[in-house]
């Protein structure tokens, strides 16, 4: 199918098809893009991938993707690091911040519990957040693993193990989404909703 194109050509295809989400139609397109675009966008692009893998690392506190040993948000005193919410990777995270309605600290698991695939609690920092528990400095954690089967199952282990240390361990409310139609809701999500409904 790419044997008319040159094998430098063929070769950014073929990496850029690696990425997830890009087909082989998408890879193409960006390909083109790339060899359209002046030198020194190409090369910009090349550098900063470059530059992605040499200078991020993981927040030595809260296991967030950073540029340094600590990241913005633990190192921001304004946050208040009395309350940490546990995601399972740095994506939720993204998705809390841009929400805006959370102003504390964060714990990520970098994973969740799934035994089928063989990923037990050694293979994601629970460790590293029983640890924060057991300082004395967090007075609240709050569970933010997805609804999955896994994410509960994640929920479940960590409220059992956090239960025996001084601090409050809450879940994050899940229900009908905002202009959801009940009709449309799965009977999970409406269990849920029933269960952690508040007064008006």
């Amino acid at each position: 199918m790419m044997n008319h194109y040159p094998s430098s050509l063929k070769n950014l295809i073929k990496n850029f098809a690696r990425l997830p989400g890009i087909g082989q139609k998408t890879a193409e397109r960006l390909a083109m893009h790339v060899l359209r675009a002046p030198e020194s966008e190409a090369r910009q692009l090349a550098e900063s991938l470059v530059a992605l893998k040499g200078s991020i690392k993981l927040c030595t506190r809260c296991f967030a993707l950073s540029d340094s040993d600590v990241c913005h948000i633990c190192d921001d005193p304004a946050r208040d690091a009395t309350i940490v919410c546990v995601v399972e990777q740095p994506a939720d995270m993204a998705a809390i911040e841009k929400s805006g309605a959370f102003k504390g600290c964060y714990h990520i698991l970098q994973g969740v519990l799934s035994p089928m695939d063989g990923i037990g609690p050694d293979k994601i920092r629970i460790s590293e957040l029983v640890k924060r528990a057991k300082d004395g400095a967090v007075k609240e954690i709050i569970l933010a693993t997805s609804t999955s089967v896994e994410g509960e199952a994640t929920a479940s282990y960590l409220s059992n193990i956090l239960e025996k240390h001084p601090v409050e361990v809450t879940r994050i409310a899940s229900g009908v989404p905002i202009g959801g139609d009940l009709k449309y809701v799965d009977q999970v999500t409406l269990k849920r909703a029933m269960e952690n409904r508040n007064a008006v």
